[in-house]
């Protein structure tokens, strides 16, 4: 990129009047001639840019071509001046100017642009990837597919900001996009375009990639931002398609009527990538080599390739006149051959000069830099030094401390004379020293302060003049790397066209005459260079004698920012007056609006008013008395009202606080009116199917809804009222009639269809939580055993708390278990409804899941109750097996509850079978060590009969039959007791005694008959199932 086509491409956007830019394709180019846009920021960093706010609009407009259409290395060059920059849209961010404004916004968009292409270097700056590399991009991680949407939606919201404001202010300003103002504002809005429809395609792409891994509720804020920015996006679109300045230069796409639907992924199908097309130029493009004077003219006419072809021959003749036969033409031949060699032997020996030259300002900058790492070095030493004379300077001030508190213990020992007074004069002597060295220090530390702002200052110059001379050694680079292009080209002209005339081979010799003058002006160059570095190193030594006129200047300057404060006093006098005056211009207005936003809450009023007396009238319409309504649809209508009556009461509240601003009042009124009179309107159609009382009460209730709504209603009309308005009566008699429909609601509903699926996860999760409670009260149980007991007491305690924990924990593994397979039964069952209506609709076999986890979870909560008995022998071991077989039984409800509907090939049911397997060896592993323990522990008695006769052992035989007789009496008795019990138990848990079989779930055929011997074994009526019979359950046609 040469100087002077940077120059004139910045000549546009460096102006300060308001017109739009055309020519910035010498930049672009310049940064695919050069590979990035070094060059572009060398010249840019010398524009006024803080200055003005047109120049400096004009310039981010500069930078986004560049960024967009530029070589690819131009955004690493770009990135180096960042701060820049947003440093540049801070200033004008705190202005209070339009333009600043929109400069703002700008360089906020361009931070954002660079920051986000260099994250993410595989998309180019102009946005232009394929659907396979953005998805290269997002990856298959859902945090990074997450992260890089919430970046595509910053990026976009940046882009959507300045369109918006550069319209509102265009609107604001009533300008027209055909006037030059308006076209250097909307001039950007191209480019902005550009990235809009390509972001808006990545944002579609990326949430229905997220949507197909993440639940709807996770994406509900994703959904919600990106409604947002649609109808943004769309109304710019719309905005911009009917503005005269882009219906020439861009063809703006259309957005579709409606966002996609993400929820849905066939969607997707119909999303149609928006596509920008801006239109091919009638006139072709000039030459970026037309703008320099200096450049030789074309050897070739190509206007004379058009002439006719009767004009040959005559051009041959002229030819032959001019140059003479063929002979004479190949001795001129032989010369402009001998002519070339002497110029491609020129050009090797300026391009080998030019070599030197790059060569020796090499050695030059490393010398330079040799000399910047000593000053570094010293800058080092003075700063060490600086740091021991800052604790030198330390001690000093403790010494001082110290003598402070020797002259006060001074004071007090006047009794101890001569001793004293030796070791004051001693103390005295050495603070005089103490002062001395603390003086000198001082001086020291000014000098060593005078030293570091001399080394920084020689420092910066060193750093200045290292990045001119490289800068300098770039562009005589360039330009001795264009010259050598330049005469190639040259000398390809020169052997391609020596037949023409004698003229263009004396422009030959022109341009290597000027050709020689450009190296001698290379020469001269490298020797200003030189004295500029002599004249660089001769002002670092003359700036310590500048040091001594910075005193005389601060003096000067503050003298001037004297008259400034006094100029900025009278400023501020005459701001002040505009102040006031604009304060009884706003109090008017102010005024103004209250009126009309109190005429706004009258008119709301009225229309409420209007719309409750409707429903009124409907109670007494004959042709209402046809119209029904249900019990729950009028208790979710009073709900809605009295949301709608809490809104109204906030916004009647903060209406009262700022009575400028009644938006929050009139849309809660609005809603309010519709939904008491949807109220009123349901209840008296409820009223129709409803016990004459409940209808009575209904009725009233609802005109007296409508009687208070119109009271609040009238007071808010009134100025005077306004304040005392309260819908507090009407929350009262809405409340009435959300009771009268919980009362003609159909009883045996305790639980709501649509809370089924959150309480069967509730009770899920709450039986998990009591198992795992279980298994730590366990653990604590043991401890205390262990430090309790000992021997064989410890020994059963901790073998049947061992067993207990097992159980747990397979009860823990069942659980888990049946909640993988009942969310494999939803998924796979609910097809297109939600998880809440599949639960709803399958509400029996819902209920049955619920009860049995309700089961399990009380049974592992009763275990360890017993456990805790048992070990400390508060209980008993009958206890604990009951409960074990409890908790077998309530396991085996659950797996049977989760079998119903679960596929026969799943491999989950075939885990959850394994898991009610392992539950049951766990329970019978209770079992038997509760019996074990409890025969090592029982006293067994042993049986001497050797002292008795016979008539004393026939009266023992007849009272142990008695006791026999007895035990099994109350062994009926309680088994009689406990059929009652379960029976009762499944007539509350939903299931008719009549469908239990007889016996407890026993075939009465299959039962033996009761024998009526004394001896004879146990009676069957009642008896328990064994551990490994299923409980008794409902048919599996209940649960459908």
């Amino acid at each position: 990129m040469r100087s002077r086509e940077v120059m004139h491409a910045l000549v546009c956007p460096s102006s300060q009047s308001e017109t739009s830019i055309h020519q910035c394709h010498g930049i672009i180019l310049g940064t695919y001639r050069e590979k990035g846009a070094f060059t572009f920021w060398s010249y840019a960093l010398g524009i006024p840019l803080s200055s003005n706010a047109i120049v400096s609009w004009k310039f981010c407009h500069v930078l986004h071509k560049v960024l967009r259409d530029g070589h690819h290395n131009s955004l690493q060059d770009c990135m180096r001046h960042h701060g820049n920059i947003v440093e540049m849209g801070q200033l004008w961010g705190n202005l209070h100017d339009r333009h600043g404004q929109l400069v703002a916004l700008y360089c906020k968009l361009l931070c954002t642009k660079m920051e986000f292409h260099m994250k993410h270097s595989e998309i180019r700056p102009n946005l232009e990837v394929t659907d396979e590399v953005l998805e290269r991009v997002a990856g298959t991680d859902v945090n990074n597919v997450f992260q890089l949407t919430v970046k595509v939606f910053d990026y976009l919201d940046a882009e959507l900001r300045l369109a918006e404001t550069v319209i509102r202010q265009l609107n604001t300003s009533i300008a027209i996009s055909t006037t030059t103002s308006g076209q250097c504002r909307l001039s950007p809005l191209i480019q902005v375009i550009q990235d809009c429809s390509h972001l808006y395609h990545f944002t579609v792409k990326l949430l229905f990639k997220l949507h197909a891994c993440l639940p709807a509720d996770t994406l509900q804020g994703h959904r919600d931002r990106f409604h947002d920015q649609f109808h943004s996006l769309k109304t710019f679109f719309n905005k911009a398609r009917d503005m005269q300045y882009f219906k020439r230069l861009i063809q703006i796409p259309k957005l579709p009527e409606s966002p996609p639907n993400f929820l849905h992924a066939a969607s997707l199908a119909k999303h149609a990538r928006p596509v920008v097309v801006i239109p091919s130029e009638d006139e072709p493009e000039q030459q970026e080599d037309d703008d320099d004077d200096d450049d030789p003219e074309p050897l070739i006419n190509v206007s004379d390739v058009t002439m006719p072809s009767m004009m040959v021959p005559q051009q041959f003749d002229r030819f032959d006149q001019t140059f003479g036969p063929s002979n004479d033409r190949d001795i001129q031949i032989e010369n402009l051959q001998q002519d070339l060699g002497k110029l491609r032997a020129d050009l090797e020996r300026v391009k080998g000069e030019a070599q030197r030259y790059i060569t020796q300002l090499k050695s030059q900058i490393n010398s330079l830099e040799t000399e910047l790492e000593e000053q570094r070095v010293q800058k080092q030493r003075a700063l060490v030094e600086n740091e021991q004379l800052r604790m030198e300077l330390e001690a000093t001030r403790r010494r001082n401390a110290e003598h402070e508190i020797v002259q006060a213990t001074f004071g007090e020992a006047e009794t101890r004379a001569q001793a004293t007074e030796q070791r004051y004069t001693k103390l005295k002597e050495k603070h005089t020293e103490l002062v001395s060295s603390h003086a000198e220090l001082l001086r020291k530390s000014a000098d060593t302060v005078k030293i570091l702002s001399a080394t920084h200052q020689t420092q910066e110059e060193v750093e200045r003049t290292k990045q001119q001379l490289a800068f300098e050694v770039d562009r005589i680079k360039l330009d001795a790397d264009m010259k050598l292009e330049e005469q190639k080209f040259e000398m390809k002209k020169l052997k391609r066209d020596f037949e023409e005339k004698r003229a263009e081979v004396e422009h030959v010799k022109g341009t290597l005459q000027r050709t020689e003058k450009v190296g001698e002006q290379l020469t001269s160059s490298m020797l200003a260079l030189q004295a500029e570095k002599e004249r660089l190193m001769r002002s670092a030594s003359e700036k310590e004698a500048e040091l001594s006129s910075l005193s005389q200047t601060a003096q000067l300057q503050q003298s001037s920012l004297q008259q400034e404060r006094d100029r900025s006093t009278r400023e501020l006098g005459e701001l002040q007056g505009k102040l006031q005056e604009k304060s009884r211009r706003e109090v008017q207005l102010q005024q103004k609006l209250l009126e009309e936003q109190f005429s706004l809450l009258q008119g709301t009023v009225s229309e409420a008013e209007y719309i409750i007396q409707d429903a009124v009238a409907k109670l007494d319409d004959p042709l209402h008395i046809r119209c029904t309504s249900s019990p729950d649809y009028l208790v979710s209508r009073a709900e809605a009202t009295l949301g709608s009556i809490d809104k109204v009461k906030k916004g009647h509240s903060d209406y009262l606080t700022n009575m400028g601003d009644a938006g929050g009042l009139l849309r809660a009124l609005t809603n309010f009116s519709h939904l008491a009179a949807d109220t009123i309107i349901n209840g008296s159609a409820t009223a129709h199917l409803a016990p004459t009382d409940h209808a009575d009460r209904l009725t009233e209730n609802c005109r007296g809804c409508a009687t208070q709504s119109l009271q609040f209603l009238k007071d808010l009309k009134s100025k005077t009222s306004l304040q005392r308005a309260d819908p507090a009566s009407i929350r009262i008699v809405v409340e009435n009639i959300m009771k009268l429909g919980e009362e003609l609601r159909p009883k045996g509903m305790d639980v709501r269809q649509d809370e089924l699926g959150d309480l069967v996860d509730k009770e899920m999760a709450a039986t998990s939580a009591a198992i795992e409670k279980a298994v730590s009260r366990i653990d604590e149980m043991m401890n205390q055993a262990r430090m309790d007991t000992s021997g064989v007491k410890l020994e059963v305690n901790e073998r049947i708390l061992y067993s207990c924990t097992d159980l747990m924990k397979a009860i823990h593994l069942l659980v888990l278990t049946s909640t993988d397979l009942q969310k494999e039964i939803v998924e796979g069952g609910r097809g297109a409804a939600t998880i809440k209506e599949f639960y709803a609709r399958n509400s029996r076999w819902t209920e049955g899941l619920i009860s049995a986890s309700k089961a399990v979870g009380w049974g592992a909560t009763q275990m360890v109750e017993s456990a805790d008995k048992v070990v400390l022998h508060t209980g008993k071991y009958e206890e604990l097996i009951v409960c074990s077989h409890e908790i077998a039984a309530s396991t085996a409800q659950l797996v049977a509850s989760s079998k119903v509907k679960a596929d026969r090939n799943s491999t989950k049911l075939t885990a959850l079978q394994q898991a009610s397997r392992h539950v049951n060896e766990m329970a019978a592993n209770v079992v038997a060590s509760t019996k074990t323990g409890q025969e090592h522990l029982e006293d067994k008695d042993t049986m001497d009969f050797s002292g008795m006769s016979l008539i004393k052992l026939k009266m023992e035989e007849m009272e142990s039959q008695v006791k026999v007789l007895e035990l099994e009496n109350q062994l009926g008795n309680e088994r009689l007791r406990l059929g009652e019990l379960r029976k009762k138990h499944y007539n509350i848990a939903g299931v008719p005694a009549a469908d239990l079989p007889e016996g407890n779930g026993l075939d009465p055929s299959l039962a033996p008959v009761a024998p009526s011997s004394p001896k004879s074994s146990k009676p069957s009526v009642m008896r328990k199932p064994d551990l490994a019979q299923k409980p008794n359950l409902p048919p599996k046609n209940m649960f459908r």
